[in-house]
């Protein structure tokens, strides 16, 4: 198969340390646009640059890289990487929420990833399996506040945001992992709070957004992530959202409701995302990147475009500058020392 210089719109995942060569057919497909990193990726800093390099080689073209590095409960490089905490504890600091979001995106930057799926926009509400301290706040304007200095310091060190999980994720007690949660309250509810954090930063030129998993019954009865209601009528022509829309994993339970992978691929798409997430299931991707047409769509690989890493830094420069060694000192002594 040729390698394709152009964005497709399927992020995959790989299985190891290393790039199998079983699966450099996948990276090179014309509908692979991206893949996504997880714990199981990671070794050192020197391994995941090494597998990065790896990956754009193979592709022999346009592709980005991405992984999920909120901290806390969710930052899928540690050793070697500044540990991070839970979102809701900058509320304590609030003036390193943007020093810590410049500190996370230099970090990945420097050993060839393009972004985080981060800042989450999820306003807490207590009850939230999966979100919890994962939020900002459970006050809505607290919560917009220090994703938007977070999201600063990431624009700062070159890197692009994604928020998450739109339209709002914390207030269901279900993890759209495990099943398919229901929100009952009305849209003028949502959009009094869940929607603030997103409103902000969209406001604020943000780059990506990921709907969640979520069914909000009174207002649709599709998951938002697979919703026109949700993704083009309130994200894109209410709130003005001109950036990048990622799927959530289409594995996920939460994304069953829509069928088979190919069909859980194709309505995400019909619904107005620009890229659909397929992890942990190789064969669910293969059937996917088949099934999906090989076509040209360049307002989508723009916005996809966007969301390319531009570093400031190599490795070696980044830990030897005074900003990273002040704010990584800072984070530890402020967040982890006994």
């Amino acid at each position: 198969m040729t390698t394709n210089p152009s964005l497709g719109p399927v992020m995959l995942d790989v299985e190891g340390l290393t790039l199998a060569a079983h699966e450099i057919d996948k990276i090179r497909h014309p509908n692979t646009g991206a893949v996504i990193f997880f714990s199981r990726n990671y070794e050192s800093p020197a391994q995941i640059e090494a597998l990065s390099a790896s990956i754009r080689q193979a592709r022999g073209g346009e592709i980005l890289i991405a992984v999920d590095q909120e901290g806390g409960r969710v930052q899928r490089f540690q050793n070697g990487f500044t540990r991070l905490p839970p979102a809701m504890r900058y509320a304590e600091k609030p003036e390193l929420a943007e020093a810590a979001g410049w500190l996370m995106a230099s970090e990945l930057l420097a050993v060839g990833v393009d972004f985080s799926f981060a800042p989450v926009l999820d306003v807490d509400c207590g009850i939230s399996q999966v979100i919890g301290n994962r939020s900002f706040s459970t006050d809505p304007e607290l919560a917009a506040e220090l994703a938007s200095a977070f999201r600063k310091g990431m624009r700062a060190a070159g890197m692009a945001a994604t928020g998450k999980h739109f339209p709002g994720h914390g207030a269901v007690a279900p993890d759209s992992h495990l099943a398919l949660p229901i929100d009952e309250r009305s849209l003028d509810s949502i959009k009094a709070k869940d929607l603030l954090p997103f409103k902000r930063l969209i406001g604020e030129g943000l780059e990506g957004v990921m709907p969640a998993h979520v069914v909000f019954a009174a207002v649709d009865d599709k998951p938002a992530g697979f919703s026109p209601f949700w993704i083009q009528r309130i994200l894109r022509q209410e709130l003005h959202f001109n950036g990048a829309v990622f799927s959530d994993d289409l594995s996920m339970a939460g994304a069953s409701w829509a069928g088979g992978y190919p069909e859980r691929a194709q309505m995400a798409l019909a619904a107005g995302c620009d890229m659909v997430l397929v992890c942990n299931n190789p064969a669910a991707a293969e059937q996917i990147l088949e099934a999906l047409p090989i076509q040209k769509q360049p307002l989508r690989e723009s916005r996809l475009a966007a969301m390319r890493g531009k570093p400031q830094f190599n490795r070696d420069q980044l830990l030897n500058s005074v900003q990273w060694r002040q704010i990584s000192d800072q984070i530890n002594h402020t967040f982890h020392s006994c």
